[in-house]
């Protein structure tokens, strides 16, 4: 399974990282592995928990996971992975798992193991855990507006709440603050011995067309390299243009093309 992972390090970082991070018994509480191949030749995986996320999912594998899947309840709130697989998959499952609350079919996925050529800005830092209570408003305003619904609804946003934390604790979340409010901030939230993957960025509105994001997305990616990974990666929509400017200043380069399906 590992070596599987390893073929495609961005794309499956989020499955590669639990697995190095509890090993391969992890996925008992949190969810299913299924494998396609043989015992000797595993061809392709789907982790199946939160999100279903197939990893080097040829047309045979993604028919027998869906076969497999069809006859199921759909637990998951996503479907996320390469595009081929992930709109391969939703075609078979639409009928038992639909409707989507949202279908984005074309989001670019994106690498760099290159310092930006861009000076960094020096006011963007990770936050300090004493910091928490000023990064949750606008992880929680970044989270309702990438993804649709508020992060508070199911528990009141303890969960998310807990992640944010986690994220702080391990020096993985950082931020521009003004007056000790949040202007930018991003997070590397899925971490592995291949990549550091950056989601969450977010600038608050009223600082938005001021061209701060390059300068502070330039110190994340520079402080990634120098202290956690040996390339950072990240994944955005084909319409966001002015974040994908951004990406493309500091360095970043398409690695493929991604796709998710939001229920």
């Amino acid at each position: 399974m590992e070596r599987l992972l390893d073929l495609d390090p961005f794309a499956g970082a989020q499955v590669a990282e639990r697995i190095s991070a509890r090993g391969l018994a992890w996925w008992r509480a949190e969810g299913r592995i299924l494998g396609y191949g043989t015992r000797r030749n595993l061809e392709s995986i789907c982790w199946l928990g939160g999100n279903l996320t197939p990893i080097l999912a040829t047309d045979s594998a993604v028919a027998a996971f869906a076969e497999q899947l069809s006859g199921e309840e759909r637990l998951c709130s996503s479907i996320v992975g390469r595009a081929d697989a992930v709109l391969g998959l939703w075609e078979r499952l639409a009928d038992h798992w639909g409707p989507a609350r949202d279908v984005r079919p074309n989001q670019p996925l994106l690498a760099t193991d290159a310092l930006p050529a861009i000076p960094a800005d020096p006011e963007v830092r990770r936050v300090r855990p004493s910091e928490v209570h000023r990064l949750f408003p606008a992880a929680v305003a970044m989270y309702a507006e990438e993804v649709g619904v508020s992060p508070l609804a199911d528990d009141g946003g303890r969960a998310y709440r807990r992640r944010v934390e986690d994220l702080v604790r391990a020096g993985r979340a950082y931020a521009r603050l003004v007056d000790g409010e949040v202007v930018f901030k991003a997070e590397l939230a899925v971490v592995t011995r291949r990549t550091a993957q950056i989601q969450g960025v977010w600038v608050a509105p009223q600082w938005r067309g001021r061209g701060i994001a390059t300068a502070a997305m330039a110190a994340v990616v520079r402080d990634a390299l120098l202290r956690v990974a040996p390339t950072v990666s990240l994944y955005v929509n084909d319409f966001n243009r002015p974040a994908r400017r951004v990406y493309e200043r500091c360095g970043f380069h398409p690695v493929g093309t991604l796709a998710t399906i939001l229920f």
